[in-house]
């Protein structure tokens, strides 16, 4: 089969577009041929060694495609039946593309209880997009956050992945959002997408705006990702028990912690990786029954990762990238 496989820690030349071994489903897996895969900022950092890899890797957590066979002791699938892959294995403990093999490649073999029907109408690109960054913005959301009807939510930088699920699938859930970005183009794109209220971070007053678009109160809901940058702001941005969410901090993890704000608001801070088989099945269910529906910003060919993952280090999408494969 084909596949993208890095041999090496670095930038994007260290993808290389090669034949590799076919895998084989063994006992209680699937062998799924892919149509499409995406990328997500996990590609970018296991491609750079944070953390090393074993090598050769194959990338990739995210994919969708055909049933090619089913191995023993393996219930439910058959040929030909049109799929997508909960990435998080083991309870999310254990990721496709940085902890195995991952789905930047034409065959892919998984347990078969972490394959799932095609859901909806989605296309192969479509399905693609939405398994990992749903899965951890469905557990910021609900599983942690305990999102209510109505509630205001401040999603950071409105175009990344996470962030471009948290606010589909906030407004999937009744909720109300306050997009930032520091593109214009980016926030015009969120109200597309049903933001409620936009701010450019960089040239705007965030937590003004929250505050004129809560009438004062500040936000239910945080979702961070950030840091450093944006972690004061988060914390002038929350209202009276408001819940800020963390799932990264792509800025830095060392933010002021202005403890202060965080016992007179009587705020929780609350940590999120990934999610369980659970929280997947809340957003695989939202997604199947067209109530959220992931956000395509482009596709590539599979030979092309490379440019594909400079694409997303370049910052300038809107959603996920996907990488199209075989058939498409």
């Amino acid at each position: 089969m084909k596949a993208v496989r890095i041999h090496e820690d670095g930038g994007p030349e260290v993808l290389r577009y090669e034949d590799a071994d076919d895998p084989v489903a063994g006992p209680g897996e699937v062998l799924i041929r892919l149509r499409a895969a995406s990328l997500n900022h996990l590609d970018l950092w296991t491609r750079q060694g944070l953390p090393s890899a074993p090598k050769p890797r194959i990338l990739g957590a995210d994919g969708a495609g055909v049933v090619e066979a089913v191995g023993a002791e393996a219930d439910g699938f058959a040929p030909g039946d049109k799929v997508v892959i909960n990435p998080g294995l083991e309870e999310g403990a254990h990721i496709l593309g940085e902890h195995s093999d991952g789905t930047h490649a034409e065959l892919i073999a998984v347990p078969a209880d972490y394959v799932h029907p095609l859901p909806g109408d989605l296309s192969f690109v479509e399905a693609a997009a939405f398994p990992l960054v749903f899965e951890t913005a469905y557990r910021m959301l609900v599983t942690r956050a305990r999102l209510e009807e109505d509630e205001w939510v401040l999603v950071w930088g409105a175009g990344g992945g996470v962030a471009s699920a948290a606010l589909v699938l906030a407004k999937a859930l009744g909720g109300r959002v306050i997009a930032t970005s520091s593109s214009d183009d980016k926030l015009e794109r969120a109200r597309e997408f049903g933001a409620d209220a936009v701010v450019n971070h960089e040239t705007g007053d965030v937590a003004a705006a929250v505050k004129e678009a809560t009438e004062g109160r500040g936000a239910n809901v945080v979702i961070e990702h950030v840091g450093e940058a944006t972690w004061k702001t988060s914390l002038q941005s929350a209202g009276p028990e408001g819940r800020i969410v963390v799932c990264g901090a792509t800025s830095g993890p060392n933010p002021p912690a202005q403890l202060h704000r965080i016992w007179w608001k009587q705020l929780s801070i609350l940590g999120s990786t990934m999610g369980t088989r659970a929280d997947f099945a809340g957003a695989y269910d939202l997604v199947a029954r067209g109530t959220a529906k992931p956000i395509v910003d482009r596709v590539f060919p599979l030979s092309e990762a490379a440019t594909a993952h400079e694409h997303l280090e370049s910052g300038k999408q809107f959603g996920k990238v996907v990488l199209e494969i075989g058939e498409g």
